[in-house]
């Protein structure tokens, strides 16, 4: 039998929530409270009442085309998310529904891929984008983003997978579905759910990811991290013109994390609690 959470317990948790995530939002508080301030104000010192002057984010857009970045961090976000569930589906579905006695083993080394160190492989991975013609591309860094991402994508899609009924499957199959057919027309559809958490999480770490977007791009393919970056210079680091060009960079994905947190939850929850 549950035990019975008592009123006070409950106030304690929820203040204790609020409290972790003030903190966690905070800094992105800030940046935007920053951005609206003159470079000397920012300078200054801490300071949460910002003068309202919008004059940071005239000069971020007189000296960046900000339209050029955000759209480059739509088609990579978008474009490589698309990749990996094109990947994953059919190798989460595998193991899902066909597994071997080395399952186990390849989810746990894919796993273990994103404990290494980016920097580890920058070497070897740049002759490769140089060799290749894919510096400063856009299908070039589709592929990295798709690639570092895939591991979580295969993941969660497994999870999914695994809470369908094998009998619906064998169901299809005795009426006559092809392979294709069976992941397309029945799997797919009832995994939408899961499937559309797992594309919102992976557009949600392709647009936030700043190692490789700087290091294999320099300005046709360059996303909204590289526009940050270029904000920091020999000549030191002008904190109101960064936050500004941060906020405008995280603007689009706090919204539609704002509008998609239910999904969010559902989909990374899902299967954790019988």
């Amino acid at each position: 039998m549950a035990r019975a959470v008592t009123t006070r317990h409950k106030t304690i948790a929820t203040t204790a929530a609020w409290i972790v995530a003030l903190l966690i939002f905070f800094p992105i508080l800030y940046t935007i409270i920053t951005s609206f301030k003159s470079e000397q104000e920012a300078i200054q010192g801490f300071s949460l009442i910002p003068s309202g002057t919008t004059e940071s984010y005239a000069e971020v857009q007189a000296q960046s085309g900000y339209f050029h970045f955000f759209l480059n961090s739509v088609i990579l976000s978008v474009g490589s998310t698309i990749l990996a569930l094109i990947i994953a589906i059919p190798a989460a579905w595998s193991m899902a529904f066909s597994p071997t006695k080395r399952t186990k083993d390849i989810l746990m080394w894919m796993l273990s891929t994103k404990m290494m160190p980016a920097v580890a492989v920058l070497f070897p991975i740049y002759l490769i984008f140089r060799d290749s013609g894919l510096l400063d591309s856009r299908i070039g860094l589709m592929i990295m983003l798709m690639l570092i991402n895939l591991p979580i994508v295969v993941w969660m899609l497994y999870t999914y997978f695994r809470e369908i009924p094998g009998e619906i499957l064998e169901a299809a199959r005795m009426d006559g579905a092809s392979l294709w057919g069976e992941i397309w027309h029945v799997l797919t559809p009832i995994a939408v759910p899961g499937i559309a958490s797992t594309m919102l999480l992976n557009i949600i770490l392709a647009w936030n990811e700043a190692f490789w977007t700087i290091r294999l791009t320099t300005t046709e393919a360059a996303p909204l991290t590289a526009f940050i970056s270029s904000f920091s210079s020999p000549q030191g680091l002008f904190w109101a013109k960064l936050s500004a060009a941060s906020t405008l960079a995280i603007a689009p994905i706090l919204i539609m994390g704002w509008f998609s947190q239910k999904q969010l939850v559902r989909g990374l929850t899902f299967g954790a609690v019988k």
